[in-house]
């Protein structure tokens, strides 16, 4: 358990500061790209990327953990290569089809008028999908340091480089034109954002050729890869599943109206208050790249359904702690998108809470995962897909971005319920259901006691949000932290 907690904060490093930094952006976007329309470009064309990265990976990073960790695997560097020269073909080829076909893909989209935005992210993703197997390598290895080093870098740049073309260049511009004439571009605006990007993502694939050149030189093994394959297609879909409930309402949400401008200018709104529920994804995500690892690393040494029991319960209370601390501090939070971002903030519980399920569903699906049928999360990805689709399109039209933040809670509750149950048939795991029934109940009363008694000075409403954000502390203080320390 120390451990974990060890490596989540290390990896949380990268995760959530480098996720916090990124968040910074928010505030310059919301007050420096031309109205909100054009933040929900952004937002529409990184919900693309964030699926389209899960489609190019199928699966395979979890895959290579699973594979590199088999007790009878005496040459893992054949795993790595196998992998790592599968996911190079499979991203050189889906980077030429864009290409090829950009014209007609970037109308479809209603990007007719800037091609170059769908083609720069579609490279984009494709390096980063291959870059996702050495960040997996140097997981294994226990690099977390150069993992979070990296990730880090990666973001410092990008936000230099967003705020050199978004607030220096028009600045110099105005001034002395000949400056910086011969390259920037006045009018491009939000094209900026992905330009900035694109830097960014090859500065990462060069910090990461001394990690990439071991599984290179490395020989790959055919049959072994097929296993992988086999293995790791079914959470492809899990992984659909998952992004796609958080980026589904961004993706669809332009096709909904017939006036793309409304419907961008929505969706911006929308997108900069999502950023605040953004939170409970940082968490989440620096605690599964701590868990895979973890989890499969234990199962070579017997039964340890204790420990995920007790690692699920210490989830569910830091992801508790998480949300109460956003929306107890949401009337300083608020002032990270401009006033006319101010709409969408109404979303912020419903997306937290969906995200805080979507954890407890991650912490579940490792019983699918390490008796080998991760068939099932496809399963459970089906009909998370058909939930969430369904009520974005039929409410949707009528309820705007409300009905996408509703359809990422019921999807995520359906997916976590369904694998609870069907897992503890397949791999009962004894977890403490009580504590987490009790720790709920305390938030839930703390919840209502700070954001329904009305108090007009906003100092003093969060000084009395903070003491109320204290009393969960001491109570976890009290009732288990003995427990870790033990």
């Amino acid at each position: 358990m120390r451990r974990l907690m060890k490596e989540t904060a290390i990896y949380g490093l990268s995760s959530i500061v480098g996720r916090f930094l990124n968040w910074m952006l928010v505030p310059m976007y919301t007050r420096v790209l031309a109205g909100t329309g054009e933040y929900g470009i952004v937002t529409n064309l990184y919900g693309w990327t964030a699926l389209l990265l899960v489609l190019l990976t199928y699966g395979m990073e979890t895959g290579f953990f699973r594979f590199i960790n088999k007790k009878e695997e005496r040459e893992p560097m054949r795993v790595y290569a196998s992998v790592l020269y599968c996911l190079l073909g499979s991203s050189t080829l889906f980077g030429l089809l864009v290409f090829l076909f950009l014209p007609a893909i970037s109308g479809a989209l209603g990007y007719a008028d800037h091609p170059e935005f769908v083609g720069m992210m579609a490279g984009i993703v494709a390096v980063d999908a291959f870059c996702c197997v050495p960040f997996a390598y140097l997981r294994y290895k226990g690099k977390a340091w150069r993992f979070a080093g990296i990730k880090l870098a990666n973001i410092g740049l990008n936000i230099f480089l967003n705020i050199f073309f978004l607030v220096i260049c028009p600045r110099l511009y105005a001034s002395s034109p000949e400056t910086v004439g011969w390259f920037y571009r006045p009018d491009y605006g939000v094209g900026y954002v992905f330009v900035a990007n694109v830097f960014t993502t090859l500065f990462t694939l060069l910090m990461l050729i001394p990690d990439i050149l071991p599984g290179l030189r490395a020989k790959a093994d055919g049959a072994l890869l097929r296993q992988i394959l086999r293995y790791s297609f079914p959470i492809l879909l899990l992984g659909i599943a998952g992004i796609f409930n958080q980026t589904a309402d961004k993706i669809l949400f332009p096709f909904l109206f017939d006036d793309k401008a409304y419907a961008n200018e929505q969706l911006g709104i929308y997108g900069a208050c999502f950023k605040i529920a953004v939170v409970m994804v940082m968490f989440t995500q620096a605690f599964r790249y701590a868990y895979e690892p973890f989890i499969f690393a234990r199962n070579k040494s017997g039964d340890n359904k204790q420990a995920y029991a007790e690692v699920m319960k210490y989830f569910i209370i830091f992801a508790l702690f998480i949300f109460l601390g956003v929306m107890f501090y949401i009337d300083i939070l608020k002032y990270f998108v401009g006033s006319a971002y101010y709409p969408g903030l109404r979303v912020v519980p419903i997306v937290m809470l969906g995200e805080l399920f979507f954890g407890i569903y991650f912490n579940l699906s490792l019983w699918y995962k390490l008796i080998d049928q991760t068939q099932w999360g496809a399963y459970f990805s089906a009909i998370g897909c058909v939930a969430t689709v369904s009520i974005i399109l039929l409410f949707g039209p009528s309820y705007g971005y409300m009905a996408c933040a509703w359809a990422s809670f019921f999807c995520n509750l359906l997916m976590m319920l369904l694998s609870y149950f069907v897992g503890q048939k397949k791999f009962p795991v004894a977890y403490d259901l009580w504590s987490a029934l009790v720790y709920t109940v305390v938030a839930s009363v703390l919840y209502v006691a700070g954001m329904c008694v009305l108090i007009e000075s906003e100092w003093l409403c969060l000084g009395y949000r903070t003491l109320l954000l204290g009393v969960f502390v001491i109570f976890f203080l009290k009732r288990d932290l003995r427990k870790i320390k033990g």
